[in-house]
C-alpha cells in the first residue's frame, strides 16, 4: 500500500491526482493489475472524470453545491452535513485497471480527489492488486 498526501485550499475543490498516481505506480514497480484509490475521510471522495477542461470540475462542484447546499437545519452539529452527503454520493474510492505500469484511462480522463470540507490535509491510499 502507498499513500498520497494532499493539502486542499478551499472548502470544495477537485484536485487532479493522476500524475501522483502514476508516480506511485512507477516508484513501487506496480505493473499489471488493479489499483484501488481510496480516501478514508467522510467528507471527501474520489472520482474519474474529464481532465482536459477545468470547467468540468467547476460545473460538477457548482451542481453538487446547488443540489446539496449548506443548510443550518441539518441536525449534525459540525455544520458540514452537506459535505458528508456529497462524499457519499460521489464515493470514497475508484478501482483502476493498470497495464504496463500505467492506469488505463480514457483520453480525457483524470483521477480526482474531491474535497467537500476544506481546506484540510488529507490522505489517499493506493492498494495494488497484481494480476494472477
Amino acid at each position: 500500500m502507498d499513500t498520497i498526501s494532499i493539502k486542499t485550499s478551499a472548502r470544495c475543490q477537485f484536485v487532479d491526482i493522476s500524475d501522483d498516481v502514476v508516480r506511485r505506480l512507477t516508484a513501487n514497480g506496480w505493473q499489471d493489475g488493479i489499483l484501488l484509490v481510496y480516501t478514508p475521510h467522510t467528507t471527501s471522495a474520489i472520482t474519474i472524470n474529464e481532465n482536459a477542461d477545468p470547467d468540468v470540475q467547476t460545473d460538477m462542484n457548482s451542481f453538487l453545491s446547488k443540489l446539496i447546499p449548506v443548510m443550518k437545519d441539518f441536525r449534525h452539529s459540525e455544520g458540514n452535513s452537506d459535505s458528508h452527503i456529497k462524499s457519499s454520493l460521489v464515493g470514497a474510492s475508484e478501482m483502476i485497471i493498470v497495464e504496463k505500469g500505467r492506469p488505463v484511462l480514457g483520453t480525457w480522463q483524470g483521477i480526482y480527489f474531491c474535497e467537500f470540507d476544506g481546506p484540510r490535509s488529507r490522505k489517499v491510499f493506493l492498494k495494488f492488486i497484481p494480476s494472477a
